[in-house]
């Protein structure tokens, strides 16, 4: 084992860094924690270790002084029988002169399918003079299981799809605070690519047919390779129609009841509790996210219905039957996704005369933030119904300002509880 780990660890060193287009996430290390990124598959997080190795070479890092690691490589397969200490005594064979003398940057993908893998991290970051970075599919790395396990020696941060903002960095076209009319055209023209494509870098440029059967891979690699087999699933049929339905169902409610009443109509004899601990799964697997009403008893606030939302709105079209699904829906799941990119706690608000507004943000200062998504304010009573109930959510919460997304609209409203400021989703994705 300690050759093959030579040669791939030299490998690593000497083969040219694939480092992609440039993420807008800005990870920072601290020492003795490892640093570790989550996210969905496929959404870049081994060309994102490789924008950090490169930043590195470029502050004078000598490339000796980096160590790779891929531990989806099948190559690696029998390390799983004879354990990871094994690696830094392949590295420090070749670079003796290193040990316990100079700072050495480790890189690990997809650790997590090596038992253990936590206490090697642990004991490498107590021991050694290093920095440790991680990725891995978030189904088997979550910062809850690096918490306990890892006796808080992490640090973690989510990667997602290209966001809008990055989808214009990849395609070379600059933003700012404010544009000319030709600008304007471009990003608009952009926007209605991303709209098709999604975040997924791996379906960019690639036309309508592959980017579906792209997008259906990648569903089944979380469905079988993350959930199913990870937690030896013995219903894997009840949880695809699970996730089907879902999708089906996005930016909707839904109740754990209705989920297991649905199943049970097919045939499935899946109980709730089940049902349940499926919906977390996909929640952990950064597929899909659920959100909760707001209000100040969590009691009441669980017991009431929540609504589910997709990792990527495109991966939603080329799942979906199609049947039920709509693009206000898709609309409303590309705001949230954007939301999520920044904030944690989100959730959706009722007014006491039952009006629904689609987002409350909770700052991390504790500052709200209310959003509604409509695609279009063409339709009077459409218009009336949004803005009446972000009028009374702004003036049940005390708030003096609150956003109304579209599709195209733009416009300023100005009441006696404050502004509503109606924008177009591409000027919404380009704010912060």
């Amino acid at each position: 084992m300690i050759p093959l780990l030579k040669e791939l660890i030299v490998d690593s060193q000497v083969n040219p860094l694939f480092t992609g287009v440039a993420r807008h996430l800005k990870v920072r290390s601290v020492a003795k924690k490892a640093t570790v990124v989550i996210g969905v598959r496929r959404c870049g997080k081994s060309t994102f270790m490789n924008q950090i190795t490169a930043e590195l070479k470029s502050k004078g890092v000598s490339q000796e002084n980096i160590l790779h690691l891929n531990f989806f490589d099948d190559r690696l397969s029998t390390i799983k029988s004879v354990g990871l200490d094994l690696v830094l005594e392949a590295y420090y064979q070749i670079y003796p002169e290193k040990k316990n003398q100079e700072k050495i940057y480790c890189f690990f993908d997809e650790i997590q399918v090596i038992p253990g893998w936590e206490s090697f991290i642990e004991r490498t970051l107590r021991l050694e003079n290093c920095e440790v970075y991680i990725t891995g599919s978030s189904a088997d790395l979550l910062s809850k299981e690096i918490a306990t396990q890892m006796r808080g020696r992490a640090l973690t941060w989510e990667l997602f799809p290209f966001l809008f903002k990055e989808y214009l960095t990849f395609f070379k076209i600059k933003t700012g605070k404010t544009f000319t009319s030709q600008e304007r055209l471009k990003i608009l023209k952009t926007f209605e690519s991303y709209w098709i494509q999604g975040g997924f870098p791996e379906v960019f440029k690639q036309d309508n047919l592959l980017r579906i059967k792209i997008h259906q891979e990648y569903f089944n690699s979380i469905l079988y390779r993350d959930l199913i087999e990870r937690y030896d699933i013995s219903h894997p049929k009840a949880l695809k129609d699970l996730a089907i339905k879902l999708i089906n169902n996005i930016s909707s409610l839904y109740t754990i009841n209705s989920l297991t009443n649905y199943l049970q109509s097919l045939g499935h004899k899946v109980p709730k509790n089940s049902v349940s601990q499926y919906v977390a799964w996909f929640e952990d697997s950064f597929f899909l996210f659920t959100i909760r009403i707001f209000n100040a008893s969590i009691s009441k606030s669980n017991a009431n219905p929540k609504k589910i939302y997709c990792i990527d709105h495109a991966l939603v079209r080329s799942i979906s039957s199609g049947i039920l699904l709509n693009s206000g829906h898709l609309l409303e799941n590309l705001v949230f996704v954007e939301l999520r990119s920044q904030y944690e706690e989100i959730y959706y608000y009722k007014t006491k005369r039952n009006q629904e507004v689609d987002f409350l943000v909770i700052k991390p200062n504790r500052d709200k933030m209310l959003i509604q998504v409509c695609e279009s304010l063409a339709n009077i009573k459409t218009r009336q119904r949004e803005i009446s109930a972000l009028q009374n959510a702004m003036e049940e919460l005390g708030l003096h300002k609150a956003i109304l997304v579209t599709r195209s609209d733009q416009e300023e409203l100005k009441f006696e509880q404050g502004i509503i400021e109606i924008i177009p989703v591409w000027s919404f994705l380009l704010q912060k």
